[in-house]
């Protein structure tokens, strides 16, 4: 008789070619954030053929799937997968290369919708297995705010009753196919951004005088914002601060009327968070005053920090010790980029971990958002077997969640 990791595994070495095709398909018709219709109707048609239920057209192309095991009594739980794409020109060669030009699967979401498509056959065949209720959450437009997660939550897509846990996975190109990675609590960061505008007199160059230098005021604004970071911010709490944009319309003679500046703000903390959007208006709008010009900050927020639960987290990590190995699962560190799984992990006890799509043995080590981005699909063997595994174990005892 068989032991639940062989039968897990088993399954899924008889599917992985059908992952395979399904996550080629959708690198092949990449559809970008919030317009992924297409993508959304592969996802119902597959899930029709391996007979599991869903609700689609939630934030728009959203679709959530419900999985029910021999017994509805266990625990609830959601596995998540963004679909979106990014608008890149795709420079792979690969032969099921983007046919959607300028439009790309640069940062493994793919690989996530198709892993999450593979881990609902798993789970359905295994039904007899497992107590509860599995959420399936296929998700659009995590590469653009405000971020299909927030959207999706704010419909109420958890019609059966609330999850104790929510789980997502992320492709790791840093990573070792093979190997997942994990960090408890403040993972990664929120992410807001800024848009500056400084107005003044412009004019001759050569009479500074009679004009207001908004070059000038510029340019010390963008050494004053450093403070916030440097002088402001508790050391012990992650932050960056990074102006990327500066455009003044002007020339060798002429000082533009205007200069507009973006940048991002990121950090781990939301009471800091909001404390640092005051310091960073009322030191552009008092540099501006003090040298004669007029200032418009304007400070769009973005997705908060996302922190897993911290005893989650240490849960997932030993199952998948015991699932993958000791030396499989490794311990990531913070990162300062964002990630929209945030609200979810804002609103229910959350884990977003990392599994390795690199390979070093054939040269697999592309960077994500990069035109040449490509994975090694034998990852898809983890994240479809790991993900299942986590899932019937969670259920299985779900006090210990």
């Amino acid at each position: 008789m068989q032991n639940l990791k062989d039968e897990i595994q088993n399954i899924v070495r008889d599917n992985i070619s059908d992952v395979i095709k399904l996550r080629r398909y959708l690198h092949t018709h990449p559809e970008l954030s919030f317009e992924e219709i297409n993508t959304s109707k592969f996802i119902c048609d597959y899930l029709d053929d391996i007979e599991v239920n869903y609700s689609k057209g939630i934030a728009g192309t959203g679709v959530v799937a419900i999985l029910r095991g021999k017994s509805v009594k266990g625990g609830i739980i959601a596995l998540r997968a963004d679909m979106d794409a990014l608008p890149i020109k795709e420079n792979t060669g690969l032969e099921y290369e983007s046919v959607n030009t300028g439009v790309m699967h640069a940062c493994g979401h793919d690989a996530h919708t198709a892993s999450l498509l593979g881990v609902a056959k798993v789970l359905k065949k295994m039904s007899d297995k497992w107590s509860g209720t599995v959420y399936l959450i296929f998700q659009p437009g995590e590469e653009l705010l405000p971020g299909g997660a927030k959207l999706m939550l704010d419909e109420n897509i958890f019609s059966e009753g609330e999850p104790s846990a929510i789980i997502g996975q992320h492709v790791l190109p840093e990573l070792e196919v093979g190997n997942v990675g994990f960090c408890p609590g403040r993972y990664m960061a929120s992410c807001d951004e800024i848009y500056i505008k400084v107005k003044g007199n412009g004019g001759h160059a050569a009479m500074p005088h009679r004009l207001t230098d908004t070059v000038l005021i510029a340019s010390n604004i963008v050494v004053a914002l450093q403070q916030v970071v440097s002088r402001r911010a508790d050391t012990r709490i992650p932050t960056v601060l990074s102006v990327g944009r500066i455009e003044g319309l002007g020339a060798t003679n002429v000082i533009p009327s205007e200069v507009n500046m973006q940048g991002t703000f990121r950090t781990m903390d939301e009471d800091w968070r909001a404390e640092a959007h005051k310091h960073i208006i009322d030191i552009c709008q008092g540099i501006c005053r003090s040298m004669g010009a007029e200032c418009i900050v304007d400070i769009k927020k973005g997705y908060p920090a996302l922190i897993n639960d911290d005893s989650l987290t240490d849960r997932l990590m030993n199952l998948s010790k015991d699932f993958l190995g000791e030396e499989s699962v490794v311990l990531m560190e913070q990162r300062m980029t964002a990630e929209d799984f945030a609200y979810f992990s804002q609103n229910y006890p959350s884990v977003f971990y990392r599994f390795g799509v690199g390979s070093k043995r054939v040269g697999m080590n592309n960077k994500l958002h990069s035109p040449e981005f490509v994975i090694d699909e034998n990852a898809l063997e983890t994240s479809v077997s790991n993900m299942a595994w986590l899932a019937i174990k969670l259920l299985s005892n779900t006090k210990k969640i």
